[in-house]
């Protein structure tokens, strides 16, 4: 061969060399980038093409589908209840993505999943349409509609979590106001208007906002749990009915700034149970100062404090600082100051003490299935912590159950079960001038097992101030979801 020529062949050699790694490149290494690249119209066409797969509670479907009549998209998400379970399934759009559990597992609700793969091989060669897989929930159909329904007769906003204390399944899961993921699910005018009036500068209320995960609010308190089972775990106080060492008045140190209780009730010197009972300030700011600020940090932080949750939704972390002086850290021990927490952490603390001292993992999917309804995984129960022995734990119950027997929470009363509660009233707005924040953390016991632990938050700026509280607005609602829980296990 000669020169010129062996020179082009060389070059044409090269040139198919280059092709091989570029298409190589692009279907082994590049592969899942382009297929998951939202502006690869062929892919949301494939993903819309077949039936997608159903998120599960109580064993019936809460999702489904339906034909579109025109575009390119041949199925569209509808939901049922959609608003009750839109905090708990998020939305998947034609238009607009998708969020929580219709994003997290998508690949199994598309059929697209890795672990599915040599089903839709064999579907392919037979000539079966692909299917989606299915998401298990460990929701209660009962607890969830008596969440929901109890915030939406109360009118304002707020959200709901309860929790199997001895698994961490997560029972309900509710926030109002709300909205229908059905109405945002195709690509027409009319969802693009429903789009339009979820954004929170068109719609203050901002109902596709999950306040039992990602909202944060004031725990008022209810925040006195955790600083009763920091004064038994750290020795502090030993039982439950030895008195402490609280002088009233009590000013906070370094301050000239006395803490003030609700009303004239008999915090001086108090015990810790008459303490929850009447919800003293004064003890439990003391307590918390007395403590110190890496004490009730460290108490904190063992109740799922400054960490987020991953249920698999991920839930905002609660906030308890730390660098507080000790007037801080009193406020702070209280509910007050800057401490927050969402729905569901407070809801992992009535968990723990109702579980003897064990705070367990929280999650909402207990399984994924594949299109034949084998099971693909399943979610174990997972401990968490530690909180409190089982010993102090057993002390706490029976101060929280002292408040719902003859205390500020006496409104959650269920005829037969031992319930445990603690009220909170939350300050909200600068130097308080809006409506506080009404709440309730409880648990049920039914002999020696505790199904369930609930936590509810209620914002209503249209109540009468004097008329807002937790006993009032929250515990309610916390009754009737615990009581649907209890009737749905008989």
């Amino acid at each position: 061969m000669n020169k010129p020529l062996r020179r082009i062949a060389i070059f044409c050699g090269l040139l198919v060399l280059a092709l091989l790694i570029r298409d190589n490149w692009l279907q082994y290494v590049k592969a899942d980038s382009l297929r998951e690249d939202p502006d690869n119209r062929r892919v949301l066409i494939a993903r819309y093409a077949t039936p997608r797969g159903d998120i599960i509670v109580d064993g019936k479907s809460i999702t489904g589908h339906a034909e579109t009549t025109s575009g390119d998209f041949k199925y569209k998400r509808t939901y049922k209840d959609g608003a009750m379970w839109a905090p708990v399934t998020g939305f998947v759009s034609q238009s607009y993505g998708a969020t929580q559990l219709e994003s997290i597992e998508d690949g199994i609700l598309t059929g697209n999943d890795d672990r599915l793969f040599f089903r839709n091989t064999l579907d392919m060669l037979t000539g079966k349409p692909k299917e989606g897989g299915n998401v298990v929930t460990t929701l209660n159909a009962a607890a969830q509609k008596a969440a929901y329904n109890g915030l939406k007769k109360q009118g304002g906003k707020g959200a709901v979590a309860a929790i199997e204390p001895s698994t961490g399944k997560i029972l309900a899961l509710a926030s109002y106001p709300s909205y229908d993921p059905s109405t945002i699910a195709g690509g027409s005018d009319s969802d693009a208007e429903a789009w339009k009036k979820l954004d929170k500068k068109n719609n203050p209320d901002d109902p596709s906002l999950n306040r039992a995960l990602r909202e944060v609010y004031p725990p008022g308190s209810t925040f006195k749990v955790v600083t009763a089972a920091a004064a038994l775990q750290n020795g502090l106080y030993t039982s439950a009915d030895e008195k402490t060492k609280s002088p009233l008045p009590w000013t906070m140190p370094g301050t000239t700034t006395q803490l003030k209780n609700e009303g004239n009730i008999p915090c001086e010197n108090a015990t810790l149970r008459t303490a929850l009972q009447y919800s003293c300030n004064t003890v439990f700011g003391k307590v918390g100062s007395d403590l110190g600020n890496e004490k009730m940090l460290d108490e904190a932080k063992k109740f799922g404090f400054t960490e987020e949750q991953f249920t698999p939704v991920r839930s905002s972390a609660p906030v308890f600082s730390d660098d507080m002086n000790p007037s801080q850290t009193a406020l702070s021990s209280i509910g007050q100051y800057n401490t927050a927490a969402t729905p569901l952490q407070m809801a992992m603390v009535a968990s723990a003490v109702a579980n003897n001292g064990t705070l367990m993992k929280p999650y909402m999917v207990d399984s994924l299935q594949a299109p034949n309804l084998d099971t693909l995984e399943k979610t174990e129960p997972e401990k968490m912590s530690e909180p409190l022995s089982a010993e102090n734990a057993q002390i706490l119950q029976s101060m929280m159950e002292t408040v719902v027997q003859k205390g500020t929470g006496t409104t959650a009363q269920i005829d037969g079960v031992t319930v445990g509660g603690k009220t909170g009233t939350a300050q909200h707005g600068e130097n308080n001038s809006k409506n506080p924040y009404a709440w309730f953390i409880s648990y049920a016991k039914v002999g020696d097992s505790a199904p369930v632990a609930v936590a509810v938050v209620v914002q209503d700026d249209n109540a009468v101030r004097e008329n807002i509280s937790g006993s009032g607005l929250a515990a309610p609602i916390a009754k009737s979801v615990m009581e649907a829980v209890i009737d749905s296990k008989k």
